[in-house]
């Protein structure tokens, strides 16, 4: 323990997608295991550690902007430790990141972060009391703040290797929980009050239990892939049956699915009762091409074919998806191809984000990057152009419709929260209404991004 026998402190800043948020909430509870105290104000903190994303070059501009920070927090206080982690350190083979953060001390890829004891303690002795916890990062138990909704992650790293993407390179290849711990881990969160679980893998539908032996003999989509060997090997409609089971959950949603292993059984598990009415599905093109350039083992046929199965089987699911404008080579005709293939997906929203070259990926090593910046923003602005008609139609649709809200916000008199199509809902709070209440809410205004209305008691 530190001098005066204070707590020591952390400051944790994340940066990306869902997983490095829950990733963090494992590093939370690592150093909370070691006796400190989370603080918002890095002035104070005896650690402060940064959860990188690599995605795109903007998200690593802005950890190299705090390093100024940084580099001015330790001219007044040198003991204080600096840490980075996440995907900036974990594709950084070279440590040429690394090199332009001078002020930090721990560097380190995700799963690394099991050895932070120890590397504090080398550091800072007077940090530490409590031995090294070596074990498998997936097996840390995250700390969260108290929610009615939670993350989980059954999958990190992935081997698909399309050719835009670090994620390969940041967090290595696929690797799949046990589903006893998933399951172990959604009736705890459960018990403890959440009522909504998202899982998080980078193709999260590509799941494969090391236990599949833990699966119920009642569970329907269970598969014997001995006695037929064609059969893609995916437990994933399987785990989502089991997770139905428990008790006290009432929605389960995940991200982000692969096209590629949309099988008709989790097709067919959209279905289940507790999945919530929405899908979350990349695309990234419209274009066969570009699809070929980029990687991604399917074409615009098989694309579409697969959201006619989705819509044939739960029609009226609210969809969204990915796309990258200004891939390599990518001419005026293939993006009207992405145009036209959203048209025909009829999406409900699109993050849409514009190419940029990311070190290490054959991306870079295999094109030149070749689309002009202005062309590339002015392709953005037709697809979020579009999005922004087909949400406010699609929107328009609900006015007058009764629909299921989960409460996450309430302030100055307002309850917010997402609908089962993950629309966004506001309505006046109302007596025995909290945070994480379930509620009916009927539509009587809709706009771009939100719905309005009020709530059936």
């Amino acid at each position: 323990m530190n001098a005066g026998s204070q707590q020591p402190k952390f400051h944790l800043v994340t940066y990306g997608c869902q997983m490095n948020k829950n990733d963090s909430e494992r590093i939370a509870g690592v150093l909370a295991n070691l006796g400190f105290i989370e603080t918002e104000d890095e002035s104070v903190a005896d650690v402060i550690l940064f959860n990188t994303c690599s995605v795109r070059q903007t998200a690593e501009e802005r950890v190299y902007g705090k390093m100024e920070d940084m580099i001015k927090l330790k001219q007044k206080r040198p003991e204080v430790i600096v840490a980075v982690t996440g995907c900036m350190a974990g594709r950084d083979k070279k440590q040429e990141f690394k090199a332009k953060m001078d002020p930090v001390d721990l560097y380190f890829p995700t799963p690394q972060m099991v050895h932070l004891p120890r590397w504090i303690a080398e550091l800072r002795p007077d940090l530490v009391n409590s031995d090294s916890l070596e074990v498998d990062y997936l097996k840390l138990q995250p700390l969260r703040v108290p929610s009615a909704q939670a993350f989980v992650t059954i999958q990190t790293g992935c081997n698909k290797f399309c050719t835009y993407c670090v994620v390969p390179y940041a967090r290595g290849m696929e690797r799949n929980r046990p589903a006893k711990d998933i399951l172990n881990e959604i009736r705890d969160l459960v018990e403890h009050g959440v009522v909504e679980i998202t899982l998080l893998g980078q193709t999260v539908n590509s799941y494969k239990a090391p236990d599949q032996d833990c699966f119920s003999v009642n569970n329907p989509y269970v598969r014997d892939y001995t006695i037929i060997p064609s059969l893609q090997l995916n437990h994933f409609a399987e785990l989502l049956w089991e997770i139905q089971q428990i008790p006290g959950l009432e929605r389960l949603h995940w991200t982000a699915p692969h096209p590629n292993s949309m099988t008709d059984e989790v097709i067919d598990a959209l279905c289940l009762p507790k999945q919530v009415n929405y899908l979350h599905l990349p695309v990234q093109a419209g274009s066969t091409a570009v699809l070929s350039r980029m990687n991604r083992k399917y074409t615009r046929e098989q694309f579409l074919h697969v959201i006619q199965k989705i819509k044939a089987k739960r029609p009226g699911i609210a969809l969204g998806t990915d796309i990258i404008v200004g891939f390599p080579g990518e001419t005026a005709d293939q993006f009207d191809e992405t145009v036209s293939l959203y048209r025909e997906c009829d999406f409900d929203i699109s993050y849409t984000a514009q190419y940029s070259p990311r070190s290490g990926t054959l991306g870079v090593k295999l094109f030149q990057d070749d689309v002009p910046k202005e062309e590339k923003k002015r392709r953005w602005g037709i697809l979020q152009s579009l999005m922004e008609e087909t949400t406010k139609r699609k929107n328009q649709a609900y006015i007058g419709k009764t629909v299921s809200v989960l409460v996450d916000a309430i302030k100055n008199g307002t309850a917010s929260g997402n609908s089962n199509e993950m629309k966004r809902v506001s309505f006046p709070v109302k007596e025995g209404i909290t945070i994480g209440s379930i509620v009916l809410v009927q539509i009587r205004l809709a706009m771009e991004w939100q719905l309005l209305g009020e709530v059936i008691l």
